[in-house]
């Protein structure tokens, strides 16, 4: 029908009506429909959210919401709505002037822009719905981790990467065949640089393995008080590469999972109860029995050692000074607190409780005895190393 309009009078007011036509519709109608839409399609989907989906998709929008803000989404939309309009009407007008052979020319080319603007699309949906199951993967673990107490904070933190780093890289694969990408030969280049740097970087790896390890395992848990070779401490974080604990002094240290898989683990606080031994020593001539009711009436009266199982005192051997008492009492909960109040309390009323009943604890001491002298007088004679007589005046 344009190419009708033979005149030129008439083809520059039909041009004239499409240019303002364009622009009314671009510039003005548009904008609006696009909004009026957006906040039809909005209530729509909280609606939907409302009714059917859980909680924790609500939050993955909120995320996506937070990271692409909807402003943007509008402007990039009004953009590529009116970039379209302007292309047919560039068309039309190119068909009114009798030149359609320039719009058959450029065909191919709006063509391979149309192809790679939808890979755009596909790739950018891809990527976004990929980062929306990985927010919704994250809550969900955190939610199943606070509903069971067999998921430990670090099977937690350990579960939601391994999952979230899945789902990129099944995005990115397959991105990377949406645009043609020889997925074969990257893999092969792939292997190669893993082999490199698993040759390079042996630690790395190993405590990489080990954090697994100490994952199913479960030695230890987040806030236990644990004995990590020389290392003594609190746990603070447990992480894929490293087990952060805080010491008695209040420093922060940091053992790689590999030397923590390969040493002795002593975990103070797994049985929620822990035992004490303490040494007390009496002298010779005072009554064991005695000592050790005396020892075990002081540990009952310490309010940081519990009362099931009982404290008790035994004679446990024979020191070079003195008779050894064995004290063992429990704590509950154990801490280290509770440990060294109740050593201190108990070395400060035993001692009382002994001087008071006339136990002595002695101190470290050696009884020298000389040869005696013969029968008949004579003296024992003592040889030097060279065989003479030693003179006992010097």
């Amino acid at each position: 029908m344009l190419r009708d309009i033979s005149s030129t009078e008439g083809r520059l007011a039909v041009t004239a009506a499409i240019a303002l036509l364009t622009v009314a519709v671009g510039w003005l109608l548009l904008p609006k429909a696009v909004r009026t839409g957006e906040r039809t399609v909005s209530g729509w989907l909280e609606r939907l959210l409302d009714d059917r989906l859980a909680e924790s998709t609500e939050g993955a929008i909120e995320t996506l919401r937070d990271g692409v803000p909807s402003s943007f989404l509008l402007r990039l939309l009004v953009g590529l709505l009116q970039l379209g309009l302007f292309a047919l009407a560039g068309v039309a007008v190119l068909t009114l002037w009798g030149r359609f052979e320039l719009v058959v020319a450029v065909l191919p080319v709006a063509e391979n822009a149309l192809t790679v603007g939808a890979q755009v699309v596909t790739s950018a949906a891809l990527l976004g719905g990929a980062y929306i199951v990985s927010d919704v993967v994250e809550t969900y673990v955190a939610d199943l981790s606070a509903d069971s107490d067999r998921i430990t904070a670090h099977q937690e933190q350990l579960l939601t990467r391994l999952a979230q780093v899945g789902l990129l890289v099944l995005a990115a694969i397959t991105v990377l065949g949406i645009w043609g990408v020889n997925l074969g030969g990257l893999l092969v280049g792939a292997g190669f640089l893993g082999i490199v740097l698993g040759m390079a970087a042996r630690q790395t790896l190993g405590s990489l393995i080990a954090g697994f390890v100490l994952m199913f395992a479960r030695p230890f848990e987040i806030g236990d008080w644990v004995e990590i070779g020389d290392e003594e401490g609190f746990v603070t974080d447990i992480t894929i590469m490293n087990t952060h604990m805080r010491n008695f002094d209040g420093e922060y240290v940091v053992v790689p999972n590999d030397l923590v898989a390969n040493q002795a683990i002593t975990n103070r606080s797994r049985e929620g109860r822990l035992r004490i031994h303490m040494e007390v020593g009496i002298g010779y001539d005072d009554d064991p029995d005695e000592a050790a009711e005396i020892a075990e009436d002081v540990l009952d009266g310490i309010d940081t050692i519990a009362n099931n199982p009982q404290p008790y005192a035994i004679p446990s051997g024979f020191g070079d000074s003195a008779i050894l008492l064995d004290l063992r009492y429990w704590i509950d909960p154990p801490t280290p607190q509770a440990r060294w109040r109740s050593k201190a309390i108990a070395v400060e009323r035993i001692q009382e409780r002994f001087a008071d009943a006339g136990i002595s604890i002695p101190y470290p001491q050696r009884t020298v005895s000389y040869p005696p002298e013969t029968d008949d007088g004579e003296s024992v004679e003592r040889i030097d190393g060279d065989g003479r007589p030693v003179d006992k005046s010097v």
